[in-house]
């Protein structure tokens, strides 16, 4: 296992998002009646308490909330990657998401810093959302 790739696991709330990363593009819930953009899916809003949903395309573009340097692999899966960067992006929509800096040396990643989304393709099945610097 040293070294494979960690492959998500959609469940029946997540399978539209994974399904929109195979493509190549970020599909969030919005709820029908008040309009909040949340991830990770839920059956209700957590705003108005609403079970209406629909699935939005988003726009790939936000900015770093937060971050931090990883220097040593936790996981097999990521040793020879050392450093990279985890960082939670707030997308133009709203929603937060768990994901990658890549396309710059950890120390230019900055919090504000905008970034659009790149995509790492484990597998036929999976492509995996990261961002890169806007520039």
């Amino acid at each position: 296992m040293s070294g494979e790739r960690i492959l998500p696991m959609p469940d029946a709330d997540s399978k539209p998002f994974w399904q929109g990363c195979q493509e190549h593009e970020l599909h969030f819930q919005q709820c029908a009646a008040c309009g909040e953009v949340r991830w990770p899916p839920s059956i209700l809003c957590p705003g108005c308490h609403s079970r209406e949903t629909r699935w939005i395309k988003a726009s790939g573009q936000g900015v770093v909330y937060t971050f931090a340097v990883y220097h040593q692999a936790f996981h097999p899966a990521f040793k020879g990657r050392v450093p990279y960067v985890v960082a939670v992006v707030r997308l133009e929509e709203g929603p937060m998401l768990l994901t990658n800096i890549v396309g710059c040396p950890p120390e230019a990643v900055a919090c504000d810093m905008p970034v659009r989304v790149v995509w790492d393709d484990l597998s036929e099945e999976y492509s995996l959302p990261q961002f890169r610097p806007l520039d």
